[in-house]
C-alpha cells in the first residue's frame, strides 16, 4: 500500500534519491543475511551490487543479455548463432524463454539430464562433457544456469563443481535460487550454497518464501559494470549531473523497463518487522511442518515419498492397487487424487511428472500455516485416496 500511495518511480537516481539508495541498502543487508560473498554486495568494496526485479525471469534475461553483449562484443556479432546455453532438466523453463528472447537459438539451449540416483542435481561432468562436445563443433559456451531448490522437486546443483566448469571453459555462471534462497539464512541450509562465490550472478525471490508481497526478485551481481554496459541508455532528457559523474547508482540500466516501483519499501518493510530471528524461525517453522507432513506419508504403505526432502516441499504418489508405480493407471489414479483435492476447496497442491511418474507436490511457505491445516490436509488425502483405491 505504502509503495503503490507514494508512486515513486525511481528510474534512475535523482527521480528519487530515497528509493534507489533504500534499494541499494537492502540488497546489502539481503545478501549480508544470505551470507554472500563480499564482492556481490554494494558495501564489499569490489565493485558489486545488487538490484530488486519482478522476477526470475527479468534476472535471467538481463544476465543473459550482458553475457551475450560481452561475447559479441570479444567475438564478432556474427558469433550469436553458435552461443549455447546450459542447464538441466530440472531447471525452470524460464531459462529456456529467456534465452529466445535475447537472441539465441532454441536448437542451442541445452538441457541436459539428470536422474534420481544425484537427486535430480546436475552432474558437473556431463556439463563438461557437453562444453567439449560443442565447442568440438564449433560451437561456443555462453552461459551455465544451476539451481539451488528447483521448482518440480527441490533438487540443489553443486554450485562449487559447476562453477569450476564454469569458469575452465569461460562462461557465465548464474545461480537461480528463487525458492530456496531464502533458507540461506539459516545456518543449516548454508551448505547447499558452497560455491556461490564462483557465481557470476544470482538470484533469489523474496516473494516465493521470505513474507514479501509480489513481486520481488534480488539479482546480485559480481560485476555490474558488465550488465549495464548491456542495458544502459543515456537520452539527452535524462541527462543530470549525478549520473554524468558517475557517482549514483541509476537503477534504470539494471532492468529491462526504464520504468520502475519502489520495490525496496516492502521488502525493508519484512526485514524491519520481523528482524533475522523471525525470519529464521519462519523457515525453520515451514521445514518442520513440511518434516511432520513427509513422515505421515511414510507412514501409510499405501503413499510414496518420491524425492528426498529438502526444504519444504514433499513430492509423492499414491501407489495403485496393484503396486505398480509407473503405468498409465498410476498416472490417472494420482490425477485423480489431485483433482479431487484441489475441487474440494479445502487444500491446493499441484503436480509434476518426474521419470514418467505423476508426483503431487506439497509446499509449504505461506504465512499462517500450523500443524492443524497440515495435519487436516493429510485426512483429506487419505479419504480421498480410499475411495479412488476401492
Amino acid at each position: 500500500m505504502l509503495c503503490t500511495g507514494f508512486n515513486v518511480v525511481g528510474f534512475n537516481w535523482i527521480a528519487s534519491p530515497a528509493a534507489t539508495e533504500l534499494e541499494s541498502i537492502v540488497m546489502d543487508w539481503m545478501a549480508k543475511m544470505m551470507k554472500l560473498p563480499s564482492k556481490f554486495l554494494f558495501s564489499g568494496g569490489q565493485g558489486g551490487g545488487g538490484v530488486l526485479h519482478g522476477s526470475t525471469c527479468e534476472a535471467v534475461v538481463c544476465t543473459l543479455a550482458a553475457a551475450r553483449d560481452k561475447a559479441l562484443n570479444k567475438f564478432g556479432f556474427d558469433c550469436i548463432t553458435k552461443l549455447v546455453v546450459y542447464a538441466s532438466d530440472q531447471t525452470h523453463f524460464t531459462v529456456q524463454k529467456a534465452s529466445k528472447i535475447i537472441g539465441i537459438p532454441p536448437c542451442n539451449f541445452r538441457s541436459i539430464p539428470t536422474s534420481a540416483s544425484s537427486g535430480y542435481g546436475l552432474h558437473a561432468d556431463d556439463v563438461r562433457q557437453g562444453m567439449k562436445v560443442d565447442i568440438a563443433q564449433g560451437f561456443m559456451p555462453l552461459y551455465l544456469c544451476a539451481t539451488v531448490g528447483t521448482t518440480a522437486v527441490g533438487a540443489v546443483d553443486p554450485l562449487l563443481e559447476l562453477g569450476q566448469v564454469a569458469r575452465e571453459f569461460g562462461v557465465w555462471f548464474h545461480v537461480d535460487a528463487a525458492y530456496a534462497g531464502s533458507s540461506a539464512i539459516c545456518p543449516e541450509f548454508r551448505s547447499y550454497f558452497d560455491g556461490v562465490e564462483l557465481a557470476d550472478s544470482i538470484s533469489m525471490n523474496p516473494h516465493k518464501w521470505f513474507l514479501t508481497n509480489m513481486d520481488c526478485c534480488c539479482l546480485w551481481l559480481r560485476s555490474p559494470a558488465e550488465l549495464v554496459d548491456s542495458l544502459s541508455t543515456n537520452p539527452e532528457i535524462l541527462r543530470n549531473k549525478a549520473t554524468d559523474e558517475k557517482e549514483v547508482v541509476d537503477y534504470k540500466d539494471w532492468q529491462i523497463a526504464l520504468s520502475r516501483r519502489f520495490r525496496a519499501m516492502k521488502l525493508w518493510l519484512v526485514i524491519r518487522r520481523y528482524g533475522v530471528a523471525g525470519l529464521m524461525e519462519h523457515i525453520r517453522s515451514d521445514v518442520g511442518l513440511a518434516k511432520h507432513f513427509e513422515k505421515l506419508v511414510r507412514m501409510d504403505t499405501r503413499f510414496e515419498v518420491v524425492v528426498p526432502r529438502r526444504f519444504s516441499l514433499v513430492c509423492f504418489r499414491l501407489k495403485t492397487r496393484f503396486g505398480a508405480t509407473s503405468d498409465d493407471d498410476g498416472l490417472k489414479t494420482n490425477r485423480r487424487l489431485l483433482d479431487a483435492v484441489n475441487s474440494s476447496g479445502r487444500a491446493f497442491m499441484t503436480h509434476a511428472l518426474i521419470d514418467g511418474k505423476f508426483v503431487i507436490r506439497f509446499a509449504i511457505g505461506t504465512t499462517l500455516t500450523e500443524m492443524c491445516h497440515v495435519d487436516a490436509t493429510w485426512k483429506l488425502i487419505q479419504d480421498i485416496a480410499t475411495g479412488l483405491l476401492l
